[in-house]
């Protein structure tokens, strides 16, 4: 009986911890890049580049025209992503050297 009650308690106790870590988040991105996610996010340009050049040259290659508009949109989708990346990029170098 009382391990039940031990269980029970922990339980409570993981609930609980698992309530305040969702509830904590960051409001606005800090004002560092780690080395970490420098490297995380130089993947993702990357994943999204390969992608896009991907799609494109398969595109070119295709015969059928409705896969060659779904490849054309899928690479236009991953250059989005890798524009929308490097913007953010900019912007933030820009707010750093004003802040400077």
């Amino acid at each position: 009986m009382q391990n039940q009650q031990m269980n029970q308690q922990q339980m409570q106790n993981q609930q609980n911890m698992m309530q305040q870590n969702q509830q904590q988040f960051m409001q606005q991105p800090p004002h560092v890049i780690t080395t970490k996610d420098f490297n995380y996010i130089n993947d993702m340009l990357a994943w999204n580049l390969l992608a896009m050049k991907k799609a494109h040259f398969v595109a070119t290659q295709c015969q059928d025209q409705q896969i060659k508009t779904q490849l054309d949109a899928c690479g236009q989708m991953h250059q989005r992503h890798y524009m929308k990346l490097l913007y953010h990029f900019e912007e933030k170098q820009m707010n750093n050297s004003i802040m400077q």
